[in-house]
């Protein structure tokens, strides 16, 4: 940061913003004003260069051909990964999760690189598609309450060995691998399939975003009682039997 001002960053809007996780970014945006902070928010379009001076950076999920151009154009542009050299933290979903990956299965049945920014690779699941919502406990060394998502995706992500699990679930599938993982992490990079959108279901993990963006322990406390609301609803919803 700078001057006391939070730079977001939404990469590929017109790309990566099918199932509502452009909210992500409405909700990061708002909880960082609510404590004060001036929020420059950036929307970047697929024909923009990625700037490198953000704080945070959001990438959401899309279908498998804009998925392969998202890719295609983040790797050429090579912003990103600068961003992150830099110290700069990213979140991202489904699509943009396995695109942070090594590599992934695109639209046309090739696998495409990824920008290796996590230890993980996806492909192509065989059996039934993951759909439905998910309950699931966060990596304790997070210190952040269960998870609760939706997820609906074909994709089967393995973690390579510096990959730590964002989760391990209760209900649903997670990463499809059938180790109970979910999601992905390092320092400053983090991958999920959950769409909700998940960080007004979570609100807790954009407030670690922005713990680590400020580089401090603890924020100060705001009204939370819609969000948990929300996460109520959504737990209870996920507990019931099918």
């Amino acid at each position: 940061m700078s001057d006391n001002q939070l730079r977001l960053v939404w990469i590929y809007p017109d790309l990566l913003s099918t199932y509502g996780d452009q909210g992500n970014a409405l909700v990061v945006e708002r909880r960082a004003r609510q404590r004060g902070l001036d929020v420059a928010r950036l929307d970047v379009r697929s024909d923009q260069p990625i700037p490198t001076s953000g704080d945070i950076y959001l990438i959401g999920g899309g279908e498998d051909r804009p998925q392969r151009l998202a890719a295609e154009r983040l790797r050429r542009d090579g912003h990103l990964y600068q961003a992150v050299q830099n110290g700069a933290i990213v979140f991202s979903v489904c699509a943009g999760y396995q695109i942070l990956g090594h590599e992934f299965v695109n639209d046309l049945g090739q696998r495409e690189p990824g920008l290796g920014l996590l230890d993980v690779v996806s492909v192509r699941g065989e059996g039934e598609r993951c759909v439905g919502d998910v309950l699931a406990d966060i990596d304790s060394r997070l210190g952040l309450p269960p998870l609760t998502g939706f997820e609906n995706h074909q994709g089967v992500t393995h973690l390579g060995p510096t990959a730590r699990p964002l989760a391990q679930v209760r209900i649903g599938k997670g990463n499809g691998t059938g180790d109970g993982t979910e999601g992905a992490y390092n320092d400053t990079v983090f991958g999920t399939y959950m769409h909700g959108p998940v960080l007004a279901r979570n609100p807790q993990i954009a407030d670690l975003l922005l713990k680590l963006a400020l580089d401090v322990n603890a924020l100060p406390p705001i009204d939370d009682r819609w969000y948990e609301a929300l996460r109520n609803e959504r737990i209870a919803a996920a507990q019931q039997p099918a």
